[in-house]
């Protein structure tokens, strides 16, 4: 998300999923979930140096 006044609302840069089955345990889902946490962070961070984000209004322009 781009940073705003209020929590997780700005416009989304980057996201990313992950499929999860009834065999996970919670464990396997929060190690998932920080592995790709640290993948969308370090691509939406790469889009915003590369100056390939563009806001308008509420929402991010994002050329891939």
């Amino acid at each position: 998300h781009v940073v705003t006044d209020e929590l997780d609302t700005g416009p989304i840069i980057a996201q990313g999923v992950l499929p999860v089955t009834h065999a996970h345990t919670a464990e396997d889902m929060a190690r998932a979930g920080r592995d790709v946490e640290k993948t969308v962070l370090a691509r939406g961070l790469t889009l915003l140096l590369e100056r390939r984000v563009f806001l308008d209004e509420n929402r991010a322009i994002v050329f891939e």
